[in-house]
């Protein structure tokens, strides 16, 4: 028999209860043991979750969980740094296995938490950390070992998405949006995790961590929010062939050696999460509301997709319980470390591309008065630098006012991007700030 502890009884807690009990007759049939959930710590054990469980399960000290010696595995689902951290590196060093789904604390401080882990020959399972119930960590990990990842997109924030994909349907405007996803409960009270891209951060931090062998790099991410996208942004989007999603994207660039030349991967790696315009025919734009998607090109495997829920009790708690069921394998064969842990294999060598280096297509969005030769003095500034006008929209006359003049721009790179708009929001033709989103997808 393996038994569990679990820290944190609220809404994945409860979920995560609920299959290991619910469930416990088919996992220990697909496992050939028992996994028994011996013990729940939380500091309010009296509110109704729904779930009837045996007497002396539940306990509001975390130290009961943590001290067991017959407890094999700790599973944290508290959230946040602290005590979060404290739970688990106690766990780690008392020889227990831990799982959690806590993508901020290994985003920021999981390199220090998985050295810990190696130190003492014990497993972090972490699949719940990015994505709900799509079992992408697995994937990676297992799935895809033979690849080079060349590049990973994610829609990885289901409140965002969901904000988004009102804005795209309703035409309604960003703040409207927002109020719905926090009536119907997808957004928090305070957004701005979500919203400014931080929360698709954390688990880019993960993912890229996984498919290039570096050292979790939440700081270096470049990150953006959705806050500034307004109706016009997706309309115009729409209108030349693209939409508008929040990705976290991870790209090796120059790409690693082809199979037929092997070779040692050097290069660069670009991390970066921001609202970005996507073909509207390529599946990840289609993925809508609350869901999830990540997209994967490995150069073995080519492209590949993975869907699903990316939150809530139920699909969260059954990538914790994936990972429970792993280790407890692990456990039973004697082969804990099976799969090394972030940080335990050798590094690939890439570095993280700085921002101001990415090259991209772009959408320009200039707030420009209704005059004679406007576009002849922006598109002016925007050859200096080096970016070639793929597409020009501008629609409705405003006489001595301001129209948005939309521009789409072919490949270019980042710093000569910023240079311009800095220059062109200077001119006496244009009446507020440029925005600008990056184009992920086909060369117009």
């Amino acid at each position: 028999m393996i038994n569990i502890g679990i820290i944190g009884f609220g809404t994945v807690g409860t979920g995560t209860a609920k299959i290991l009990i619910g469930n416990r007759d088919i996992i220990s049939r697909r496992t050939g043991f028992d996994i028994n959930l011996k013990r729940i710590a939380d500091v309010d054990i009296k509110r109704d979750r729904g779930i009837k469980l045996p007497k002396g399960v539940l306990t509001t000290d975390a130290e009961k969980i943590l001290n067991d010696p017959e407890i094999d595995i700790v599973v944290e689902l508290i959230g946040g740094k602290r005590p979060a951290k404290d739970f688990i590196l106690k766990a780690i060093r008392n020889k227990k296995h831990v799982v959690t789904a806590n993508k901020a604390l290994l985003a920021t401080e999981g390199n220090e938490i998985f050295a810990e882990a190696k130190k003492n020959s014990v497993e972090i399972g972490f699949e719940a950390s990015v994505a709900g119930g799509i079992p992408i960590i697995k994937v990676i990990r297992e799935g895809l070992i033979a690849n080079r990842i060349m590049a990973v997109y994610g829609i990885i924030n289901g409140t965002s998405n969901y904000i988004l994909t009102k804005m795209t349907d309703e035409g309604i405007e960003f703040s409207d949006a927002l109020k719905e996803a926090q009536r119907l409960g997808y957004a928090e009270a305070d957004p701005t995790f979500d919203i400014e891209g931080i929360d698709s951060a954390h688990k880019l931090a993960i993912l890229a961590s996984l498919a290039y062998n570096i050292p979790l790099s939440f700081n270096k991410i470049y990150k953006e929010g959705i806050t500034r996208i307004t109706s016009q942004d997706i309309e115009f989007a729409g209108e030349l062939g693209y939409k508008i999603k929040l990705l976290a994207i991870a790209k090796a660039t120059p790409p690693s050696p082809p199979l037929s030349r092997g070779g040692v991967w050097g290069g660069e790696v670009e991390l970066r999460v921001h609202p970005t315009m996507v073909p509207k025919d390529y599946l990840i734009s289609k993925v809508d509301g609350v869901f999830n998607a990540i997209y994967i090109n490995g150069d073995a495997v080519g492209d590949t997709l993975y869907y699903g829920r990316g939150a809530g009790d139920m699909p969260t708690g059954s990538s914790i319980v994936s990972d429970i069921v792993d280790i407890a394998r692990n456990i039973k064969k004697g082969a804990t470390g099976r799969i090394p842990g972030i940080g335990s294999v050798k590094s690939a060598g890439l570095k993280i591309k700085n921002i101001q280096e990415i090259e991209a297509m772009y959408y320009f969005r200039f707030s420009a008065f209704d005059k004679p030769g406007v576009l002849s003095k922006v598109s002016g500034v925007l050859g200096k630098h080096n970016i070639s006008i793929a597409s020009v929209i501008q629609k409705g006359r405003k006489v001595g006012g301001a129209v948005p003049l939309i521009v789409l721009a072919h490949r270019a790179k980042e710093r000569d991007v910023v240079k311009s708009v800095a220059e062109i929001d200077k001119l006496p033709v244009v009446a507020d700030k440029t925005l600008y989103i990056r184009v992920e997808g086909r060369e117009e």
